[in-house]
Formats: structure tokens, C-alpha cells, sequence
């Protein structure tokens, strides 16, 4: 009996190691393992903002931050940054430097930065989704860090957060020239027989590539047909011409049902916009009196710049999507990514940052004092918008009150909904870069 017992017991116990490891091997998930930046980011993300403050003093305390962006207010927010911790601890002190590459170099300038052990830059700004995927994020050189009070914020927490960390959307809108008497009042009006829009070229602004990109997706291809359904009968078969001759290449790409009406929009506008070098020409070029039936697709904050005279002025210019009877998309958005360097020297700092300007409206403030930039942070967000949601006036020379309805910002929220912008999806635009990205680089030449 006692040799049976044994044998009963031996083969129980090797069923079970067998079911155990059989289990393991089904359910067990390869274990990533942090970098030393990525660690820190995972406490970090745990902490509010004093606390990651009081880690951010421990470090950096007589050190210099250096950072890096597409945005030059990020040396705007930094001194409000310091004052922050000054006010936690007044003997803290750090010098900064922050750096805005020219021509889009800051992807090379942030690949040289990770071949150091220990990098220069402790965080960056970056805009760009297609890139920061393919080159940034892919390849481990930067970390995305999601503050606590941001998350709480957005109804979600860090490790429930899909993509990457916006510091704020941007918008580019159609705006024209109302001193005589043409008008657009759908978003094919723009690129009908005749129409040559100001817009900075494609091959100098990579989001601008990111927004023909996402025409093609479902949710813009099916708006560009409804709003091509509502056009005028000589209009609609224009559109209609080109999308019967690019069916094949939209079948091919793999593209939804109407993506089709996606390239048509793309190769009419690709094929007759007046390239421009910068956004800041476009708008000056709108406002004047002498630029009767001009219209473009440009920063809508550019207007803030404006200065009134006998021939310029903001009520020169209409935003089209601004107008009742409008149809389509009224302009396209795109993000200011944060992430932390991976080889930061000083990641607890850099987090800090992050959260300031994310969770904060004083660290916000910098991009949130004018129109047409949204925080990603609803709170922060509608804390701003609350100051631009009117008619914003001036004063004309002549000492009377002046009102530009032009600088009625509406809000992120509108702009989504009413106003349908465009938005970028960084892994969208990675996924379709090739295929159609590739034909749009042949529609220039």
C-alpha cells in the first residue's frame, strides 16, 4: 500500500509541475526591462506635482537644463518654471538654454544627442507624428512621461494612455481675403479650376505633409464626400472626374470606400497651391486691402501679429469655417509632443517640466495667451479658451474701439466638431507614408 501511496504521490506531483510549467509557458509575458530614464519616469508618473518639484530641486539645484523644441516659448516657460520651485525652495538655482532647430534638424540634432551615454538635452517638444514614430519613439530615443495630474485631468490614468503626451494642438485654417466680394463656402471651392491657395510647401513642413496623409483616412475621405454631395452639379462633376481616375490608386493603397475623394482633394490642391516659405508672409499678404479674392491655409495664431494701418487689418480676412453656410473641413490640427530624452541628464527635472507646463495654466500660459492653441489638459484648456471666447477688440488709430470677428476663437472643442478639423494620427501617417506618401512627392515634380 505504501508503494502505491508513493507512485500515486510521484505522478501527482509531476502532473502538477507539468500543468504549472505548461501554464506558465501559455500566460507569461516577455518582461520588458527599463532604462534608467524609464524607471524614473515610472515613479514619476505616480507623484503630484510638488512632489516630482521636490525630486527636480534635489537634482538640478545649480545645474543648467538644457532642452530643445519646435517652439521657441519654451524659454518663455522655463524662467516661470524656476520661479515655481524657487517658491518651494528659495535657494534653488539653474541656468537654462533652450534651443528651436531651423529646417525641421531637430530630429538629426536629437539622434546625435542619443549616442552619448549621458545626452545635453533633458527633454524635447517636438511636432511631427509621423517622424517622432518612425525615428523617435521606435528606436527608444525618447520616453513618454504622462503626469499624474494630467491624466487625472483627462478621466484616465498613465498606463491607460494610448499615443503620446500633447502639451497642445495648433491649427492651420483656410482664411480669405473679403475686400471684394468672392467667398468659399465649401472646402472644394479651394481647389476648383483657377484657386492657387498660399500654403507653406510640403517638403519644408512635414505636419502639412501629415494632414494630405490623413485625407485618405475613413473618417476625412467620407467628410470630403458628403461635402463634394453638396456641391453645385459643374463643381460636383469636376471632383467626380478625378475621382473616377484615381479609383484605382486609391484601391491599390488600400484605402476605405471614399478614398478616392481623398487623393482627388490632395492631387488638386498639391498640383495648385502658391508655395510660400513661412506662415508669417502668408498672413501678412491675406490682411492687406490689395489682396482682393487671395486666400491660404495657415497658423491661425498668426493673426495676433497683425498691426493696423490705412491698408491692413484683421477684418480684411474671413475664416471660412467661421461662416454659417460652410461645408467640410475648416483647417487641420496638429500637435507639441513632450517626451524626455532617454539619456537625460537631469529626467526628473525634465518631468517636472512636463507636468508644469501640462498642469499648470501659468506654465501653459506661454502658448495659451493667444488664439489658436489648445491645451491638451481639459482644465487648462478651458481656463484659456474662457479668455479668447469673445470678440477680441483693439484700438484704431483714431482712438475708437474696433472689433475683429476673425479673433472670435471658438475653441479646440468647436474646431473638432463644427469647425472639422483635420487631426493628426502619428501612427496613421507612419502607416500610410510609403504608399501614399510616396505619390504625393510625385504630384510636385
Amino acid at each position: 500500500m505504501k508503494k502505491i501511496l508513493s507512485v500515486m504521490l510521484i505522478a501527482l506531483l509531476v502532473c502538477s509541475a507539468v500543468f504549472a510549467n505548461g501554464s506558465s509557458e501559455t500566460k507569461a509575458e516577455p518582461v520588458k526591462v527599463l532604462t534608467p530614464t524609464q524607471s524614473i519616469i515610472k515613479q514619476a508618473e505616480g507623484m503630484t506635482m510638488e512632489e516630482l518639484a521636490k525630486k527636480a530641486i534635489a537634482e538640478s539645484n545649480g545645474a543648467t537644463f538644457y532642452g530643445v523644441g519646435n517652439s521657441s516659448r519654451g524659454k518663455t516657460a522655463l524662467p516661470l518654471f524656476i520661479e515655481y520651485l524657487k517658491s518651494i525652495d528659495p535657494s534653488y538655482e539653474l541656468k537654462f538654454e533652450w534651443q528651436q532647430p531651423k529646417n525641421n534638424s531637430i530630429f538629426e540634432m536629437l539622434d546625435a544627442d542619443s549616442k552619448k551615454a549621458q545626452g545635453t538635452f533633458a527633454m524635447t517638444l517636438i511636432q511631427d507624428g509621423n517622424q517622432i514614430e518612425s525615428k523617435m519613439v521606435q528606436t527608444g530615443l525618447l520616453d513618454r512621461f504622462i503626469p499624474l495630474e494630467w491624466a487625472k485631468a483627462n478621466g484616465t490614468t498613465a498606463d491607460k494612455v494610448e499615443g503620446y503626451l500633447p502639451l497642445q494642438t495648433l491649427n492651420k485654417v483656410f482664411m480669405y481675403n473679403c475686400t471684394g466680394s468672392k467667398t468659399y463656402k465649401n472646402v472644394w471651392d479651394f481647389v476648383m479650376p483657377g484657386e492657387h491657395g498660399l500654403f507653406m510647401g510640403i517638403q519644408s513642413e512635414p505636419v502639412g505633409v501629415n494632414f494630405l496623409y490623413m485625407l485618405t483616412a475613413d473618417k476625412y475621405a467620407d467628410e470630403l464626400k458628403e461635402a463634394c454631395d453638396k456641391l453645385p452639379a459643374d463643381k460636383k462633376a469636376i471632383v467626380e472626374k478625378e475621382v473616377k481616375a484615381l479609383s484605382k490608386e486609391a484601391k491599390d493603397f488600400g484605402l476605405g470606400e471614399n478614398g478616392a475623394y481623398g487623393l482627388a482633394w490632395i492631387k488638386l490642391w498639391v498640383t495648385s497651391y502658391n508655395e510660400q516659405t513661412d506662415d508669417g508672409p502668408i498672413c501678412n499678404t491675406l490682411v492687406s486691402s490689395s489682396a482682393t479674392d487671395q486666400f491660404g491655409l495657415l497658423v491661425y495664431s498668426k493673426l495676433r501679429s497683425v498691426q493696423e494701418s490705412d491698408s491692413v487689418s484683421k477684418n480684411n480676412i474671413k475664416v471660412a469655417a467661421y461662416e454659417d453656410d460652410y461645408e467640410g473641413f475648416g483647417g487641420y490640427g496638429y500637435c507639441h509632443y513632450l517626451f524626455v530624452t532617454d539619456n537625460s541628464p537631469l529626467p526628473w527635472t525634465g518631468c517636472a517640466f512636463i507636468a508644469y507646463m501640462t498642469c499648470t495654466q501659468p506654465g501653459f500660459n506661454a502658448w495659451g495667451k493667444d488664439i489658436g492653441g489648445y491645451s491638451s489638459n481639459p482644465e487648462v484648456a478651458k481656463a484659456n479658451e474662457e479668455r479668447h471666447h469673445h470678440s477680441v477688440s483693439g484700438m484704431a488709430e483714431d482712438g475708437k474701439t474696433v472689433k475683429y470677428k476673425a479673433l472670435n476663437d471658438k475653441g479646440l472643442a468647436w474646431w473638432l466638431d463644427e469647425g472639422g478639423l483635420v487631426v493628426e494620427d502619428p501612427e496613421y501617417c507612419a502607416n500610410v507614408a510609403f504608399t501614399v506618401g510616396s505619390w504625393i512627392e510625385g504630384l510636385r515634380k
